[in-house]
């Protein structure tokens, strides 16, 4: 007796453009490669320490006229065809790299040149350090991933150079994010 034929499924690819017109509310989508990803709110620590990240960011940026610092909403073209959108906790970009007038209304195309991820208590590693190389691979010059329940922050200026800060340690902004500097621990109160 011959076996039926194998039936393939396929995968229904979103495009950034139909990723901006889901509707908001419950979750955030991020897009990887076509696929859309959910990502439930993450809960009062986490956006206490995104909060507190931006603001402390913020609040250089604009008093040295760096640029512009960016919250968790705000997605980035990664790659086109298929559509890679990811958005950080906070981001940063200078000035001088982007183009004059307003800011463009949906997904930026310039990269980061900070990005923040702030961990959740449900995030895996594996999908962490996915994120980290996709900013890698979009040429982005620094990561920070901060972890709420250990109080550190990993300092990524690439996929394999890692520091590891703990909680009285200082964060600094390198040449990334000139004369930026807080202690790990104003990030957790």
């Amino acid at each position: 007796m011959s076996q039926p034929p194998q039936m393939r499924t396929r995968k229904t690819l979103f495009t950034a453009e139909e990723l901006i017109r889901l509707p908001r509310g419950r979750c955030r989508y991020e897009l990887v490669k076509g696929e859309l990803f959910e990502m439930p709110p993450a809960g009062g620590r986490h956006g206490n320490v995104a909060m507190q990240i931006g603001s402390l960011l913020n609040a250089h940026v604009r008093a040295n006229q760096l640029g512009y610092v960016f919250a968790a909403e705000t997605g980035y073209f990664l790659s086109h065809d298929p559509d890679t959108v990811r958005a950080p906790d906070a981001s940063f970009i200078a000035g001088d790299r982007l183009p004059p007038g307003e800011l463009p209304i949906g997904y930026l195309d310039i990269m980061p040149d900070l990005a923040v991820e702030v961990l959740s208590p449900n995030d895996r590693a594996g999908e962490v350090l996915d994120k980290v190389n996709d900013w890698f691979r979009s040429e982005v010059k620094l990561v920070w991933v901060i972890d709420p329940a250990a109080r550190t922050v990993r300092v990524y200026r690439a996929t394999a150079e890692v520091q590891e800060l703990a909680e009285n340690e200082i964060l600094g902004g390198a040449e990334v994010v000139p004369g930026f500097t807080c202690e790990i621990g104003e990030l957790f109160v």
